[in-house]
C-alpha cells in the first residue's frame, strides 16, 4: 500500500525561552505569535550600509538561499520539520549590490510609504485602507502620475479638493511631494528603527 505524499511546511514561531523543547522535536510547532514573520526586518548591503526594509518571511528566505546572513535577532524561533531557525531583525547580503539612484517603483503602496500613510493635506495619520491617492494637479487638467504630482490623501480631502488645484480648494500641500530615492528610504528607516534598538548601530551614524 502507497503511502500519502509529506505536505508542504508549515512554520510555527515561538518567542526565544518559551517551549524550548520544540527546538529538538520533530513536526510543526505553532503559537499565536505568527505576526513575527510579518516583522521589519533591515537589509544592509554587504558594505554594512542600510538600503532596505523587508518582512522576516523574506529575510529568512534569503538567507536559506545562503544570499544573505543573519546579523541580529528578533528573539523569536521559527519552526518546521527537523528545522528550528531565529528569525532575524538585520540582515546582510554576502555581496555588493550597486544601489540605483532611483530604487522604487511608482506605486500606491510606496506613494503612501515616502508619505508616512499621512494626509499630506490635514497631517492625519491613517491606516492604509483608510487613504487614497490624490494628483495634485488634477488629471483632467493635465496631471500626471508621477512621483511629484501624487500625494497620500484622506477620503475627506480627496472629496474636499476633488478637480481642483489645491489653492482653488484652499488646501495646501504639507511638503513637496518628491521621488522616492535613497535618502528618503534612509530616512524612513530610521523612523522605523526607532522602535528596535538593534537596528540603531547600523542606521545613526
Amino acid at each position: 500500500m502507497r503511502g500519502h505524499a509529506p505536505g508542504p511546511a508549515v512554520f510555527g514561531v515561538h518567542r526565544e525561552g518559551v517551549h524550548r523543547e520544540g527546538v529538538h522535536r520533530e513536526g510543526v510547532h505553532r503559537d499565536g505569535n505568527g505576526h513575527a514573520l510579518h516583522a521589519p526586518v533591515l537589509v544592509l548591503n554587504a558594505s554594512y550600509e542600510p538600503i532596505n526594509v523587508c518582512a522576516a518571511r523574506r529575510a529568512i528566505v534569503l538567507v536559506l538561499k545562503g544570499v544573505a546572513m543573519t546579523e541580529e535577532e528578533n528573539g523569536h524561533f521559527l519552526h518546521a520539520a527537523r528545522l528550528a531557525i531565529r528569525v532575524p531583525s538585520v540582515i546582510r547580503l554576502l555581496e555588493y549590490r550597486r544601489i540605483p539612484h532611483q530604487t522604487r517603483a511608482l506605486s500606491r503602496k510606496n506613494i503612501l510609504l515616502r508619505d508616512r500613510n499621512t494626509c499630506q493635506y490635514c497631517g492625519e495619520v491613517l491606516p492604509s485602507s483608510e487613504l487614497t491617492l490624490d494628483h495634485v494637479v488634477p488629471r483632467s487638467r493635465g496631471g500626471a502620475s508621477t512621483w511629484e504630482n501624487l500625494v497620500a490623501c484622506c477620503h475627506p480631502c480627496n472629496r474636499q479638493k476633488g478637480n481642483q488645484f489645491p489653492t482653488e480648494a484652499d488646501m495646501k500641500l504639507m511638503r513637496e511631494p518628491r521621488a522616492f530615492n535613497l535618502h528618503t528610504s534612509r530616512h524612513i528607516m530610521r523612523l522605523m528603527g526607532r522602535s528596535d534598538d538593534k537596528w540603531r548601530k547600523y542606521l545613526f551614524y
